[in-house]
């Protein structure tokens, strides 16, 4: 599609430096298109302040300000949980923010009557890629703008001068800019004395961390979290029923204050750079420790093991983008029939970055200490093994005598 038939975009928006002079960006490399403004609140809290008003003053018609937070927990998060996914060690906290978003950007971008989506990614990114598969996937005739991949400006010193020259205003300047994303989930960090990974992270300065304290500063007396299941999903969080989202939420802040969810990663993007990262994620690293935990007593061997095994593949998924595709539904559905009996409650021990198991109940529980017990019982035959063992080991002691047999002649 020419620039010039492009008379109206929507821009994925989030107030942050790349989304916000790509308005003005927009308007002077594209024929000063209409730019209509989505912003999701996926939980970042108070970075959608004043969204609306530096929108418009930036050069933007209108804003939509969609509040994502329960499809976010309910159609990303705990599927996701469930699972047990993760991309080496990360929790993908932006990864899993990306799809839903870039659903609801293809609904107004239609009901618009757009021409085009625009977003801030950058072509060094995955987040392009999730974007876009997605767009793909719900708006495939729409125009995809990406301006990282095609204006002059190379570094975020750059953009802060053009948001200077267009009076664009930020919250950033030259000495914090970290590149950060913040859900309810997660919060990124990346750039500036985090590129050399010989670097520690700043986790004792004051204002590095947002999400929670480092373990250095957490209380010298441990926290007790419970949490209860129904097929997978928490529904109470110590002895108060609650929703998803509310659980997610007071976990941040008891995580946080304890030290819990920090991680340093370098990761492989799906790009094929590596890139390093600082994450936090106190929540969310207690709800898979915790769903792990209670799943090690309701789970038989043979489905957790090929649970854990596809764990990899949903997390692969999920990370490149490929959300909105069979084979990742295909996975859910496996998910979500390995969790019909991971039901039951567990407790937690939190002290200073750790997560201690403290306790776990479940009727459903295949766990029997009748069976396991070093004492005395009456349910297993212990002389039972002697013909077990020797059906198991009939291979190996065939393949010997072979092995004997030839090496004589």
């Amino acid at each position: 599609m020419k620039k010039s038939d492009i008379k109206k975009i929507v821009l994925a928006y989030s107030g942050g430096l790349d989304t916000s002079i790509i308005i003005p960006w927009l308007k002077e490399n594209y024929n000063d298109p209409e730019i209509i403004c989505v912003a999701a609140n996926v939980g970042q809290a108070d970075e959608l302040d004043g969204l609306e008003e530096k929108a418009i003053k930036t050069g933007a018609s209108k804003i939509y300000i969609e509040d994502l937070t329960e499809e976010f927990v309910e159609e990303m998060v705990i599927p996701t949980v469930q699972a047990g996914a993760k991309y080496e060690e990360y929790l993908m906290g932006t990864a899993l923010a990306r799809p839903i978003i870039a659903k609801r950007l293809c609904e107004i971008a239609l009901k618009e009557n757009a021409d085009a989506i625009a977003h801030g990614c950058t072509g060094k990114g995955n987040d392009q890629v999730r974007f876009e598969l997605a767009i793909k996937a719900f708006a495939p005739r729409l125009a995809i703008i990406a301006p990282w991949r095609e204006w002059d400006i190379k570094s975020r010193e750059e953009e802060i001068a053009y948001a200077e020259a267009h009076n664009v205003p930020l919250k950033i300047n030259r000495e914090t800019n970290y590149s950060k994303d913040k859900n309810m989930w997660h919060l990124s960090h990346e750039g500036l004395d985090l590129e050399d990974t010989g670097n520690e992270p700043l986790y004792d300065k004051p204002g590095f961390l947002e999400m929670g304290i480092s373990p250095m500063q957490a209380p010298d007396a441990p926290t007790y979290v419970e949490l209860e299941y129904e097929a997978g999903h928490p529904v109470a969080l110590n002895g108060e029923k609650m929703s998803a989202k509310e659980i997610i939420l007071k976990l941040n802040v008891i995580g946080g204050a304890n030290g819990i969810g920090l991680l340093d990663i370098v990761e492989n993007r799906l790009v094929g750079m590596k890139c390093r990262g600082v994450y936090e994620t106190p929540g969310g690293a207690i709800l898979y420790f915790a769903h792990n935990y209670l799943e090690s007593l309701c789970l038989d061997k043979q489905t957790k093991h090929k649970k854990d095994e596809l764990s990899i593949t949903f997390g692969e998924l999920l990370y490149n983008g490929q959300w909105y595709t069979p084979l990742r539904e295909a996975l859910s559905a496996f998910v979500t029939k390995t969790q019909e009996h991971v039901t039951g409650k567990v407790r937690i021990k939190l002290y200073k970055g750790n997560m201690i198991k403290a306790g776990a109940w479940s009727d459903w529980s295949l766990y029997s200490e009748e069976i396991a017990t070093f004492e005395e019982d009456n349910v297993y035959n212990q002389a039972d093994a002697t013909g077990f063992i020797n059906l198991w080991g009939l291979p190996i002691s065939v393949q010997a005598q072979v092995k004997a047999k030839n090496e004589k002649k």
